[in-house]
């Protein structure tokens, strides 16, 4: 008995400790690192900082950003996700020019960065942002006018660049790789524009842009000077029909290959795809649709590889109810399909069945 010892957390060594660590949330972590100077030093490790994501915590201000910004954020950080004080009864000011001058030379190796509720109306553009963002989100968020035009100024650098990576005096427009933009309402056709200087941009999501017209949307396809020639990947939910009708317009957006569709007026978008002959990727989502318009706007696409319906209702007559079963809820759908186009894979995602009366 007297050779038993008391095993603890300080015989474990730091490996060990720093994955333990890695299942707490922000707070948590903050809170284990006044534990000892042991678990301080272990808490500041940045393997530790890879995702942060502030959203869920409530009270997070500009002066909380600070100090994690210059104790624990660093060269670790890939993915950053914050909330601001947009629609919040604090208000005041969230994200300054000089925190976001200070992360984009501590935290070098950022590459997503997800805004919620945030103002940035504050910034001229997004010159601040950091220059390795490759995936941009903005969700419920205010921007400026002209905060997508793209500066080719180069900001004083406040570090020296270290062997084997890339140079951070360019901007965040010119690398950007992937912007989400959900529910911004100051969105609009002249923001949708400056995304064509944007050259490395090859996956753009819209949802819910009321500000988007038509206009705008045509503006954007080919011959247009500001046509968005580069995109491989688009997504539209929350359309409206008019808004729809923008994939046949001029001469389509002839590099796409993934589309995705969602929200209540999806058909008019579908019955226009005999523009985009090459596309190999085809989601539709949360939407209602029949056998004949899923056919008949499938039928010029002899590229596609993938047809995906999430979260599909689809309308049948009462006649044809019997033919499905429930591991097939339209087969008839399937069948055709699969001779209309043999090579490609269909999907069936939490996809209903509504009967229509006669």
């Amino acid at each position: 008995m007297a050779d038993m010892r008391v095993c603890s957390l300080d015989f474990f060594p730091e490996n060990i400790l720093i994955e333990i660590l890695s299942y707490l949330n922000v707070k948590e972590l903050i809170r284990n690192g006044r534990v000892c100077k042991r678990w301080r030093a272990l808490i500041k490790d940045q393997t530790l900082w890879k995702s942060v994501d502030l959203s869920t915590w409530k009270q997070v201000s500009s002066r909380v950003l600070w100090a994690l910004l210059r104790q624990y954020l660093g060269r670790g950080v890939r993915t950053l996700h914050l909330r601001g004080l947009l629609q919040s009864a604090r208000g005041g000011s969230f994200l300054s020019g000089p925190w976001l001058q200070t992360l984009r030379s501590k935290c070098t190796r950022l590459c997503r960065l997800i805004l919620t509720r945030t103002d940035l109306r504050g910034l001229h553009n997004c010159s601040l942002l950091p220059p390795s963002l490759q995936v941009l989100e903005l969700h419920s968020c205010e921007v400026p006018p002209g905060f997508f035009i793209h500066n080719s100024a180069k900001p004083a650098q406040t570090e020296q660049t270290e062997p084997g990576e890339e140079s951070q005096s360019s901007s965040c427009g010119s690398v950007l790789e992937t912007l989400i933009l959900d529910n911004v309402p100051s969105f609009t056709d002249h923001h949708l524009k400056s995304l064509s200087s944007w050259e490395r941009l090859r996956h753009l999501e819209l949802r819910d842009m009321l500000r988007v017209t038509v206009a705008g949307l045509k503006g954007c396809t080919a011959p247009s000077p500001h046509a968005l020639t580069h995109l491989t990947h688009l997504e539209l939910e929350g359309f409206s029909r008019q808004q729809m009708t923008a994939l046949a317009l001029a001469d389509g957006w002839p590099g796409l290959e993934q589309l995705t569709l969602g929200g209540r007026e999806v058909n008019p978008g579908l019955l226009c795809l005999n523009r985009l002959v090459g596309l190999r990727c085809l989601r539709l989502r949360g939407c209602r649709l029949t056998e004949k318009v899923v056919l008949r706007s499938c039928r010029a696409l002899k590229e596609l590889r993938t047809l995906e319906f999430l979260q599909v209702e689809f309308a049948i007559e009462a006649e044809r109810e019997d033919g499905k079963s429930e591991n097939d809820m339209m087969p008839g759908l399937r069948q055709a399909l699969s001779s209309l186009l043999p090579k490609c894979s269909v999907l069936f995602t939490q996809c209903t069945v509504l009967v229509l009366a006669d």
